[in-house]
């Protein structure tokens, strides 16, 4: 082999890393880490100082024993993981498994992975940062120990299965407390008034706002009566220029937000694309809190800007980053060859290397220049006055290349472009609207907007918000989901040439895309250990202790004092529930069964989350599970017993009672000895009997076009499936090749096509 043996975490970042290098240098990915904390017990010796015993996984023996291999036959060494306290302890770990001379080891970091980046960390290469080390050992030690002593305190009070964590705990909390707050929300009514008013002069409407919202529909139509004799004029302009200027270069978590609200990713989504982004040598590394730009990316946008736009549109800034324990040697995230407007790459990568570059682009681009209007409409019977803003780009900066993303509780400004107005202009009353308006609810969290929370908070760190959102999910702690909203009625009472009237409509109110809904065992575990473990669950404490691995990683903090500190009181707390014999299940009692008498309780089962009728020690007690979406603390009395109406007659087909039910499948319908899914559009405790044949009669349409053609002797059947034809032998099923007709095939031709897929199987 060559000289030198670079050691890196991912093989696609050894294949860039490889090209730039070159002959005399071989790249090999370590796979991520090569060792952790031992499974078998705690993995960690709390009497000693909580030294963790690490073993290497299973499944790196064989990495190790090739690295190990190379690495002895090899000139020099170079430990190139990423430049994060991840990164660096797969450094040491690398360092320590393969028991590796300090002599020819060195460790190189670079946060893009470009030609002269690379050879410059070869120029300048540096020790392992031992801070950082025990920074990443000491949250992977805590984080051990907290899910370690927790999990089983929770299999054993609320069910098995069950996990916590130091961070996804109050991550949980959150999304809970945001959910208790949305049921608890009691709407207030109030009447927003607009009135629509034409310019002495001119023909275009303008819409005006009025200052004042009244509370009740009295006051707002004694308001429209003042109005019915008013003469109206714009009492006011104000004219102002604002400066809008662009939002910072990217750090990973106002990427994860960015590519939420414009690209709809999920966070998960996010961080994986952008992982391919940074080894293909594309961006600089994503993981970061900085917003800092290199003066190199400052001076090739600048050029970049010239050329495009025109030399106005530039404006050199330097950013700093304002979280706290930010490190500011690192970068933010953006194009490594800023001159590429665009890549090769998949749909995805395609569209976040876009949403990088014009961040990266805006951020080194002038401000814009608004000038915002601000007219007041008064009216000779009345003392309030109707608002009516507008604005109007002078230069549009920045806005010609990137305009940051909202979240959805964020509102725009309501501005429109105007005419040319004078102050005392007469302003001809067309309508004015008193419209019933409701208080919003707060909103529930997106993933982008949690990771927005956390970070305020200083809650976890970027490397930490997408296991953290994806872990919540895998343990049936939260889902994520639509909500199609319900229909509200509202009052419109609108003056029109001196005439009031009222009218009655509808909206549809509460919708929600893509939002997170915790479960009924989320919402248990929440209160369990926020019962039981205060620290663990507060905000403040949480955040702290990111502080203390911040000053452990800055040298400032011994890492296992900062252990002991933490776990001396949490574990007397875990002793303390342990010995407690109470068991936690959720029990809510919602009332009587008006029909027998017998109790109706809600609380979490053996399979999940249930309605009970009658007491434990009642021998005819029944249960139904929870639809989805309800939850134990606020299902009525109404909802519970209607749970029960299932298996329900629906009506009949031909001859067949049809059967309306859930089952492990979902809902269905059922007639002679056939079963219909509703899917999603049906539901089974409303679903008609029109509906239902109607589902029916599809069913047996799709069942009869099914079966194309059959050939018993070779077990062979040619079907329509849910994707197209195909051809079914026993359990196997084969593809049909393109532009061949499915009734065409005969035994023969079915029998070629399957040996011919088993050929290439087999290949």
């Amino acid at each position: 082999m060559g000289d030198n043996l670079v050691i890196v975490e991912s093989p696609a970042k050894a294949k860039t890393i490889e090209k730039f290098l070159g002959k005399g240098y071989t790249v090999k990915s370590s796979f991520g880490h090569i060792r952790d904390l031992a499974k078998k017990d705690l993995g960690i010796d709390i009497p000693n100082g909580f030294v963790p015993e690490y073993e290497i996984s299973s499944d790196k023996k064989k990495v190790v024993s090739e690295l190990s291999s190379l690495a002895k036959k090899a000139d020099t060494v170079w430990l190139a993981s990423d430049e994060d306290r991840e990164g660096e302890a797969i450094a040491w770990h690398l360092y320590e498994t393969l028991k590796l001379s300090p002599d020819n080891t060195h460790r190189i970091v670079f946060h893009e992975i470009t030609k002269d980046a690379i050879l410059h960390a070869i120029d300048t290469p540096r020790n392992i940062d031992m801070n950082l080390v025990m920074a990443q050992q000491a949250r992977r030690v805590l984080d051990r120990l907290v899910g370690f002593e927790l999990s089983p305190i929770l299999w054993k009070k609320i069910q098995p299965k069950l996990s916590a964590g130091r961070v996804q705990s109050v991550a949980l909390r959150l999304i809970v407390d945001r959910e208790r707050e949305i049921s608890s929300f009691q709407p207030q009514i109030f009447y927003r008034v607009e009135g629509v008013f034409i310019p002495d002069g001119a023909k275009k409407a303008l819409k005006g706002v009025l200052d004042k919202k009244f509370d009740t529909a009295e006051e707002a139509v004694a308001f429209l009566e003042k109005c019915k004799n008013c003469d109206f004029s714009i009492s006011s302009i104000e004219k102002k220029e604002a400066i809008k200027t662009p939002a910072a270069p990217f750090t990973t978590s106002a990427l994860q937000q960015e590519a939420a609200r414009k690209l709809s990713f999920s966070v998960n989504q996010t961080m994986a694309v952008a992982q391919k982004l940074y080894e293909a040598g594309l961006i600089t590394y994503m993981r970061t809190d900085s917003t800092n730009l290199s003066s190199l990316a400052i001076n090739t946008a600048k050029e970049c800007i010239t050329s495009m736009y025109g030399a106005e549109y530039s404006k050199v800034r330097n950013y700093r980053t304002k979280v706290k324990g930010a490190q500011e040697a690192h970068e933010a995230i953006r194009p490594t060859y800023i001159k590429n407007t665009s890549i090769e790459g998949t749909s995805a990568e395609k569209r976040l290397y876009n949403l990088i570059w014009k961040r990266t682009i805006a951020s080194q681009m002038a401000d814009a220049k608004i000038e915002k209007t601000d007219i007041l409409i008064s009216g000779s019977n009345i003392s309030e006055k109707f608002s009516i803003q507008g604005e109007k780009i002078i230069f549009d900066g920045f806005l010609k290349v990137y305009i940051e993303g909202k979240d959805d509780e964020e509102q725009d400004e309501n501005t429109t472009l105007l005419p040319q107005l004078s102050k005392g202009q007469a302003m001809h009353n067309q309508a004015i609207t008193a419209t019933e308006r409701f208080t919003q609810r707060p909103p529930r969290y997106s993933e982008a907007s949690l990771v927005k929370k956390l970070e305020e908070l200083g809650i976890g760190r970027p490397s930490t918000y997408a296991p953290t959102i994806s872990t919540l999910g895998k343990r049936g702690y939260i889902i994520k989901g639509d909500r199609a909203g319900v229909e509200r009625k509202y009052r419109e009472i609108t003056l029109q040439e001196s005439h009031i009237s009222e009218a009655v409509k509808s909206e549809n109110t509460g919708s929600e895309k893509s939002k997170l809904f915790p479960e009924n065992i989320g919402i248990v575990v929440t209160d369990f250990l926020e019962q039981h473990f205060t620290d663990i669950m507060d905000y403040g404490f949480t955040a702290k202790v990111e502080e203390d691995f911040d000053k452990i990683a800055a040298g400032k903090l011994v890492w296992n004092d900062v252990i002991r500190d933490f776990y001396t009181p949490f574990h007397v707390k875990v002793d303390e529930t342990m010995q407690d014999r109470a068991h936690t299940n959720a029990e809510r009692v919602i009332g009587t069964d008006p029909v027998s008498g017998k109790t109706i309780i809600a609380r979490i089962g053996r399979f999940g989350p249930l309605v009970q009728k009658g007491t434990s020690d009642d021998p005819q007690k029944q249960f139904v599970s929870l639809k989805k979406g309800q939850l134990i603390e606020n299902i009525t009395l109404e909802e519970a017993l209607q749970l029960f109406e299932l298996p329900r007659k629906v009506g009949k087909y031909q001859e067949y009672d049809i059967i309306a039910a859930v089952g492990r499948f979902g809902p269905y319908v059922k007639y002679n000895s056939s079963f219909v899914s509703l899917g999603k559009k049906y539901d089974p405790y409303t679903i008609t009997e029109a509906e239902a044949i109607a589902l029916i009669e599809e069913h047996i349409k799709k069942e009869s076009e099914k079966y194309i053609s059959e050939f018993p002797a070779s077990k062979i059947q040619v079907l329509n499936g849910r994707f197209g034809a195909y051809i079914k032998q026993d359990k196997e099923n084969y593809r049909i090749p393109k532009n061949t007709d499915p009734k065409s095939l005969d035994e023969a031709a079915c029998l070629a096509i399957i040996e011919k897929a088993k050929a290439k199987t087999k290949k």
